[in-house]
């Protein structure tokens, strides 16, 4: 995810930490208490407590930082499994936004004063922040940037808005990604600055939700060198798509096992549904596309950690066999389910609206797939 070395955790140590947070969101963010923030505008798709029990005991939004920024220096790796364990519990947090997409575009950007600055308060959970780079597309690239910065005598101030922000209603701070004389930056706006307005979307994936923001001479620290932050942009999105993949993931396995345990309990004709060959090849397809998209997701964690030249391409392949494999299982866990499948009692719905959003979040499959040919130089 970095440049710097990383500390690399063992077999053991990641099981450890699997079990830690499953343990913690089992505790804390079951099928009820999901529900119950989705159900509800204020809570704005966040459990304060939950969150400081992830930042503060567990200290999960410091994992991948470097110890020299109040971090302990692990890496993508071991933030997929994280990142796997919330998908699976379709956990509402700004954890993606803020310790994941804000915290590595500082670290991608290079600004060492911005990152002393901002990533010991968003390691610590103090500070909330997200990443506002996507605009009226609903593409993150930084080439379709519009928001514009200029500098005056009072200093930067930036104008434009912003769409698609995860997380917005919440973040303390907000990286906007504007366009400039010298080219496309990235600068911090605080909450409650000037001209800066904030309006939420209606969205199908109430755990997350989209915001959108609106800039009018608000005043912006750059973070960079101004006019340059377009490369770290699109390192960047390549790391949001790497975590969705992750997420995705630990929502293939559990809807997976939702699917095999229903069939198993559930008799038609005096036996199992699983005992029928059009379920048990309805499950085995199932296997395959989860074992595939678990298989993508970990080479790429692997090669982004060992800075390979094809950790670009690799993130960019996860994400698309992730969003699609998330696709096609959960529409098969609700047929597998029958008729409870479709109420809007059973969680299946949930992971499917989850898929969706997922798969959208980056401009959807056209998008996607154009990003796959773009970084591998065709």
């Amino acid at each position: 995810m970095t440049t710097e070395t990383e500390t690399r955790a063992g077999a053991e140590e990641l099981a450890d930490l699997r079990a830690a947070v499953r343990d913690l969101l089992a505790d804390h963010s079951g099928e009820e208490a999901v529900r119950k923030i989705v159900d509800d505008p204020e809570r704005r798709g966040h459990d304060p407590l939950v969150w400081a029990q992830l930042t503060e005991q567990l200290g999960l939004a410091r994992l991948a930082l470097p110890e020299r920024f109040g971090g302990d220096g692990f890496g993508l790796p071991e933030l997929r499994v994280v990142l796997e364990e919330q998908g699976a519990a379709l956990l509402p947090s700004p954890f993606l936004a803020s310790a994941v997409v804000a915290a590595q575009a500082l670290l991608a950007v290079g600004d060492d004063e911005a990152c002393a600055l901002y990533l010991p308060g968003i390691g610590a959970g103090t500070t909330i922040a997200t990443l506002a780079l996507a605009e009226a597309s609903g593409v993150p690239d930084p080439d379709t940037v519009e928001t514009s910065a200029t500098h005056g005598g009072a200093g930067w101030t930036l104008s434009g808005t912003k769409s698609f922000v995860p997380h917005l209603s919440v973040a303390d701070l907000v990286l906007v990604a504007a366009r400039s004389a010298e080219g496309v930056g990235l600068f911090a706006v605080e909450r409650g600055a000037v001209g800066l307005s904030v309006r939420e979307l209606e969205t199908l994936d109430g755990t997350r939700p989209l915001g959108v923001l609106r800039l009018e001479d608000t005043p912006a620290t750059p973070v960079g060198p101004v006019g340059g932050a377009a490369e770290a942009l699109r390192r960047t999105v390549d790391l949001l798509g790497l975590a969705l993949a992750a997420e995705q993931v630990g929502a293939l396995r559990r809807c997976l096992d939702m699917s095999v345990a229903y069939a198993k309990q559930r008799t038609q004709f005096g036996r199992p549904i699983g005992s029928f060959q059009a379920i048990k090849h309805k499950l085995a397809d199932m296997l395959a596309r989860v074992e595939l998209a678990d298989a993508a997701t970990e080479g790429a964690a692997l090669a982004v950690a060992e800075d390979r030249p094809d950790a670009a391409a690799a993130a960019a392949a996860a994400y698309l066999t992730a969003s699609a494999a998330l696709e096609f299982v959960t529409a098969e866990t609700i047929q597998i389910h029958g008729g409870i499948g479709f109420t809007w009692e059973h969680p299946a719905h949930l992971y499917f609206r989850r898929a969706r959003a997922s798969q959208n979040l980056l401009g959807g499959p056209t998008a996607a797939h154009d990003r796959l040919l773009d970084r591998m130089g065709i």
